[in-house]
Parts: C-alpha cells; structure tokens; sequence
C-alpha cells in the first residue's frame, strides 16, 4: 500500500465518522450515506489491491442510494434506555 493510498484511507474514514451522524433529511442521509460508502470502498480497495478512486465511486454510489431510499422511520431506533 503507498502512502497515499494510506492517507486517503484514513482522512476518508475519519469524514466518514464525522457525517455518520447527519440524517434528517433525505439529502442528508444520501450525502452521509455516500460518504460512509466512499470510506469502506476505498478501505476495501487498499485491502485488496484495488484502484481506491474506483472503490471510493463504487461506494459512494451504493451509499447515497441507500441514504436516499430510506426513511427517517427506518434509521429511527427510538431512545436509548
């Protein structure tokens, strides 16, 4: 792995935790989506030696439409006891 396949997986990880949290919206939850896909696809990629871009666009792709085919409803535990 080069260097900079290691820090673009790193600070994507990190975004991603960062926007893990966004999703009130159905953007919201599309663009967070998105991100957290982009982050396991370029993590996946490294790991298996793979072009980290296409793994980020693969991702990112299947995140955003999960984000954005689901409801506020269906990411909605309720309170934590």
């Amino acid at each position: 792995m080069s260097v900079i396949s290691a820090r673009l997986t790193i600070v994507t990880m990190v975004l991603a935790l960062f926007l893990s949290a966004c999703g009130d919206t159905k953007g919201q939850r599309a663009l967070s989506g998105g991100a957290i896909g982009a982050g396991a696809g370029v993590g996946i990629a490294v790991l298996t030696h793979s072009n980290p871009v296409v793994g980020a666009l693969i991702g990112g792709g299947a995140g955003a439409a999960t984000g954005a085919l689901t409801s506020k409803k269906q990411i909605n535990f309720g309170p934590i006891d």
